[in-house]
């Protein structure tokens, strides 16, 4: 019954995408907590549409819902690909409303903050194994990458057999490493960038053109 479900599912899956080749992508941002997603998702946004996403923000969580912005349309090389960026809350396996209080949050405040966190985690969850054609996977490139969250995530979207792109943000910090991104997931294609300061944009544009087309 488990193999019959699994085919059954798998072929909706390519139905669903031969029928829907000329709507837009649905290209999430996924990755930990303030790894510069929202950062990135409305560097893009703005680049192609003269919008932004949402506010950005140095205090972890502050994307606790996902935000989607529609046909953005990104052309590189001869490449054009239209798509939808899903900016997802950070994934992470806790988050303790201490965290907040170190931001000179009020208890209250920050337990309110906790709690729509959480609930951001799940729903992040829900698009990446129902409602989404790819995967931008963002991470700060001063951090280690070797972690529970990551390991599992990529590992989800590896499963799912999403096309993905792991973009090592933050080479302006003079922390970054980008090599030890690229080596500790060989498997997928790396992309440095600083989304802040728009470093490298020209090849981070390109790729997307290239992957999600």
């Amino acid at each position: 019954m488990g193999l019959l479900t699994d085919l059954r599912d798998s072929i909706s899956r390519v139905v669903d995408r031969l029928f829907s080749e000329s709507e837009p992508k649905r290209i999430g941002i996924y990755g930990p907590p303030n790894a510069g997603k929202t950062t990135l998702a409305n560097r893009i946004a703005r680049d192609w549409t003269g919008d932004a996403i949402g506010p950005e923000s140095h205090i972890p969580h502050e994307t606790r819902r996902a935000r989607r912005k529609e046909n953005v349309e990104i052309e590189r090389n001869g490449k054009k690909v239209t798509i939808d960026i899903v900016d997802t809350p950070g994934v992470t396996t806790k988050v303790d409303y201490k965290e907040f209080l170190e931001h000179d949050m009020e208890k209250d405040d920050a337990v309110r903050r906790s709690r729509e966190a959480t609930e951001g985690v799940a729903e992040a969850m829900h698009w990446l194994r129902e409602d989404v054609d790819g995967v931008i996977y963002v991470l700060d490139s001063t951090k280690d990458p070797i972690s529970q969250v990551n390991t599992m995530l990529i590992g989800i979207i590896e499963s799912q057999d999403l096309p993905v792109l792991i973009f090592a943000n933050k080479i302006d910090l003079e922390d970054s490493n980008v090599e030890r991104i690229a080596n500790a997931y060989p498997q997928h294609e790396t992309v440095e960038l600083s989304a802040l300061e728009g470093e490298n944009m020209d090849e981070v544009y390109a790729k997307i053109a290239e992957y999600f087309a």
